[in-house]
């Protein structure tokens, strides 16, 4: 079906992967927003959309002769193998944070991204909220990976919901702060990062 939207359908012909691009992250956006509602139907749906994007951007790679779907899903495959030795391999882990912290070493040691400077490839078109967590999570690798302690918020769910809780209501109300200074909060957390990031 891809390939022959490609080649009959005028708008299919005409995209590439920058132009497709935002379609894809407005679908993932509207998956999200399903699986938020817990609407099983909308996400059935949504999620036939986002494959249709990775059908097609994976046909996009083919028709340049740099990679196809089966590299995809090998690529894929091999990513998640590797990263998840405490199930394909001989590590034990018992916890959610063990896997995290593994993750991350996995990811610095093995797949060498540790060679490299803490901020080099991170996307600085993610929404200002996700930018800041990861250039946090990058900077600080051991303060901000998201590793639940015993004793921490996070290790008892009443505690957890009611530190969500808090600091969605100081989110909401810098984004108050923000609206009555004129100041575009998401324009402003960005640059706040980039400055931190320097």
């Amino acid at each position: 079906m891809t390939r022959r939207l490609r080649r009959e359908c005028p708008w299919d012909r005409e995209q590439d992967a920058r132009s497709i691009v935002p379609h894809t992250v407005e679908e993932a956006y509207e998956l999200a927003d399903a699986a938020n509602q817990d609407d099983t139907e909308a996400m059935v749906d949504e999620l036939g959309d986002v494959l249709f994007q990775v059908l097609f951007l994976s046909l996009l790679l083919e028709e340049r002769g740099e990679g196809d779907l089966a590299a995809v899903a090998e690529s894929c495959a091999a990513k998640l193998i590797r990263r998840h030795p405490h199930i394909y391999g001989d590590r034990d882990l018992e916890t959610a944070g063990e896997v995290l912290a593994q993750w991350e070493e996995i990811k610095r040691d093995v797949e060498g991204t540790g060679d490299r400077e803490p901020l080099e490839g991170l996307p600085e078109n993610l929404p200002s909220l996700l930018y800041a967590r990861k250039v946090l999570r990058r900077i600080d690798p051991k303060g901000s990976a998201g590793e639940t302690k015993p004793g921490s918020p996070a290790a008892d769910p009443a505690e957890r919901d009611e530190a969500e809780r808090l600091v969605g209501e100081l989110l909401l109300e810098a984004v108050k702060a923000s609206r009555s200074l004129g100041v575009d909060p998401e324009l402003a957390l960005r640059q706040a990062t980039q400055r931190l990031a320097r």
